[in-house]
């Protein structure tokens, strides 16, 4: 059975940066695209990066220049550097593990909340 587990969440002012890790166990961790999506209150769960088998990124339009998604498939860990956070980036992040969007997501973390105070 899969286990992913998120940190690196807390608080920080606008402007700030944040740096969230994602380590997975109990599997196969470089098949997989590791994925990075967040889910403020009120809101649907949304897409903030991505990060395929073979390294290639995506980005939601509003996270594009201040985030970046990167993993080590050595430590099973999948990592999101977070610059110049805004207080609209306040939102629980989760990690997730699939093959690809279409066939849905296999796995998901417990998340991590971010705050941004403005």
């Amino acid at each position: 059975q899969v286990q992913l587990v998120e940190s690196g969440g807390g608080l920080v002012q606008a402007g700030g940066s944040l740096r969230l890790s994602c380590i997975a166990s109990g599997s196969i961790f470089s098949i997989y695209t590791m994925g990075w999506y967040r889910q403020a209150p009120g809101k649907q769960r949304e897409l903030v990066a991505e990060i395929t088998s073979g390294t290639s990124t995506t980005y939601a339009d509003s996270v594009k220049g201040r985030f970046t998604i990167s993993r080590d498939n050595a430590k099973k860990t999948v990592y999101l550097q977070m610059n110049s956070l805004k207080p609209e980036d306040t939102a629980v992040y989760y990690c997730a593990m699939y093959m690809d969007r279409v066939r849905g997501i296999k796995y998901w973390g417990q998340g991590t909340q971010v705050t941004v105070s403005s």
